[in-house]
């Protein structure tokens, strides 16, 4: 019997998918394999009891594929998603040494970081996320399929954009899809409020895409490479070679623009106040008004940076290896080495800086007053160096435990609204005519789902799914 190869392509412009599947039948063997446009993906074989049973079951596979968008293709007309990631030729500190805490090696450079009351996060250019205590203890581990751009969190929401295109929601006990980016995006960096995702690109591009995953507008900069987006629920604030521009939420009307001294490389937002690091040696401050505030002053080009108390500290990382602190003023009150190369991105908290580098080490620096002080005079413990367990990795999955009983969470439904799938809940206490954010890629028309937790938006209008997802059978 001769070989029966399918191959199908998912291209839904502006969504941004960029998948392949492919089905190779081959007497009572059936080979899939699937995976990102570009790349070798996964494969798996089976073996059927007879030919028919295995030409039934790829018909089967495909088809469901073909429900969900996929179409017949040509392999190899679409090229992998153009992917631009930060070069810094980091040199070691001549200042002395930062007090660090810990730091954990995670394997490859890594960008994304994120800290608040539960634990830490990091992740790398291998795609793999760690979960931390704040005394560096290492809980949990996810293995996404493509580098880890950033790690955002929305509320009660933690996502991670990665270099596939993809955005994922860490909520759960798997990694979920909750958007993808048009496949012609050369992403720079992500951010999130409530629901909506903000875009920059290297063309100096800002796209926004809505809770259904579906874009809402696009707009282009003067400059380019936007290193910098930061949301809240007034606006979108937009860094690029050559400024800050702030747009409106709702339509992309552009609300003020600020020149700066140099390309902005990094972006902080707190209540008030925007912090950028450009490439001329400088934290360049703005209130959400527009108004210019105080420059803080380095001495080479500003990776990233923080603040504390809505800027009663200020935080910088260079790419020589160094941290500098500032007071409000714009003061310089220190400069200390990493010890550990040069902070791609850093996060304030509770009184300690939370940086990820170069070399790929996630650190935890002292930030109080009696530590740096001490640190200043060559004062210092010295760190210790976490080790991570034998964990497994969690990789991402379509697929979803089961449960009969639905007293214990909300109960959700999939329908059919024209070519869409929606969501709305059936639980009572609901407005059921508002749709619910959930991943896209497990949806089914027709099937229940239950759920931890529904939460309001905070802007009102639809609801948002917290927590881990179960089908009811």
């Amino acid at each position: 019997m001769s070989e029966q190869k399918t191959y199908l392509e998912l291209s839904e412009g502006d969504s941004g998918s960029h998948k392949f599947y492919e089905v190779i039948v081959n007497g009572v063997e059936v080979s899939i394999r699937y995976g990102r446009i570009g790349d070798r993906g996964q494969t798996k074989v089976s073996t059927f009891a007879t030919p028919e049973k295995a030409l039934a079951e790829a018909t089967k596979k495909l088809n469901e594929k073909k429900r969900k968008g996929y179409e017949p293709a040509v392999m190899g007309e679409r090229q992998k998603r153009a992917v631009t990631r930060r070069q810094i030729t980091s040199s070691k500190s001549t200042a002395k040494q930062s007090p660090v805490l810990w730091k954990f090696a995670t394997g490859a450079s890594a960008f994304g970081v994120f800290a608040d009351e539960i634990g830490c996060w990091v992740g790398n250019q291998d795609g793999r996320i760690y979960t931390l205590t704040h005394e560096g203890q290492v809980t949990n581990q996810f293995k996404l399929p493509d580098g880890v751009k950033c790690i955002v969190s929305d509320r009660d929401w933690l996502y991670a954009g990665c270099d596939d295109g993809k955005v994922y929601d860490l909520g759960g006990k798997v990694p979920r899809v909750a958007y993808e980016i048009a496949r012609d995006v050369d992403i720079f960096w992500l951010d999130i409020s409530d629901g909506i995702l903000g875009v920059s690109d290297r063309d100096g591009g800002i796209t926004t895409i809505n809770h259904e995953d579906e874009s809402k507008w696009s707009k282009r900069s003067t400059g380019s490479a936007g290193w910098m987006v930061r949301c809240d629920e007034i606006g979108i604030y937009h860094g690029h070679t050559d400024g800050v521009t702030m747009y409106d939420w709702e339509d992309g009307q552009t609300i003020w623009n600020q020149p700066t001294n140099g390309a902005v490389l990094f972006g902080w937002q707190e209540e008030s106040m925007l912090y950028v690091g450009t490439s001329n040696h400088q934290v360049q401050s703005f209130t959400k008004k527009g108004e210019v505030s105080t420059v803080y002053r380095c001495d080479a080009a500003i990776y990233s940076c923080a603040a504390a108390g809505d800027g009663e500290y200020v935080f910088a990382g260079d790419n020589y290896s160094s941290i500098y602190c500032f007071n409000r003023g714009g003061d310089r009150l220190w400069k200390l080495g990493t010890g550990c190369g040069s902070a791609y991105s850093m996060q304030f908290f509770n009184g300690r800086l939370y940086i990820v580098t170069t070399d790929g080490s996630f650190a935890c620096i002292d930030a109080s007053e009696t530590a740096i002080q001490a640190a200043q005079a060559g004062t210092y413990a010295q760190a210790v160096n976490i080790k991570a367990p034998n964990l497994n990795d969690v990789l991402p999955s379509t697929t979803l435990e089961t449960t009969s009983d639905s007293s214990r969470g909300v109960l959700l439904e999939c329908f059919q609204e024209g070519s869409n799938l929606r969501m709305r809940v059936i639980s009572e206490g609901y407005n059921q005519n508002w749709k619910v954010q959930f991943p896209k890629d497990i949806r089914e028309a027709g099937v229940r789902y239950l759920v931890d937790e529904i939460r309001e938006s905070a802007s009102g209008g639809f609801y948002r799914a917290l927590g881990d997802i179960k089908k009811l059978v």
